[in-house]
């Protein structure tokens, strides 16, 4: 069975609409840049779907969403994760955000512990950027967005 994720696509309407994407932390993402940001989101198994996107954006960024969740409804990524998505008008300072910590041996086999943070940074985007930057299978969340306003 795959495994599932949640996470919240925040975004924000200036001259235009901009989404708030995540780098991933962690040496093997260091250089990585189109195709390897995410929305804020993680893992989840017995607990509600919102739920568990609220709290990983918290985690993920340190920041509290109190505001209406809309469903995006869900993707599968390449790997074959499902991620079950919603969005939610906020404005984030990026620049702000502190995220929780992993650790890992690192570099492999070395038998040493390094600890990185989960997300080492935070960034709008427009619509036009996100596609580029954004993970290939979560690129459907963008077309889902609130329009009007």
């Amino acid at each position: 069975m795959p495994s599932r994720s949640a996470g919240i696509l925040a975004y924000r309407k200036r001259r235009t609409c901009e989404v708030l994407l995540v780098h991933p932390g962690g040496p093997l993402w260091r250089n990585r840049d189109l195709g390897a940001w995410s929305i804020p989101k993680g893992e989840y198994a017995d607990e509600n779907a919102e739920l568990a996107a609220r709290r990983e954006f918290a985690e993920e960024l340190g920041v509290d969403v109190s505001v209406p969740l809309i469903a995006l409804g869900e993707v599968r990524q390449r790997g074959g994760k499902i991620v079950t998505a919603f969005a939610a008008e906020l404005d984030v300072e990026a620049a702000q955000i502190r995220s929780n910590t992993f650790e890992i041996e690192w570099p492999p086999r070395s038998g040493k512990r390094q600890t990185f943070p989960e997300v080492d940074r935070a960034e709008w985007f427009t619509l036009e950027e996100a596609y580029a930057k954004i993970n290939e299978g979560q690129r459907p969340l963008l077309a889902r967005l609130p329009r009007g306003k």
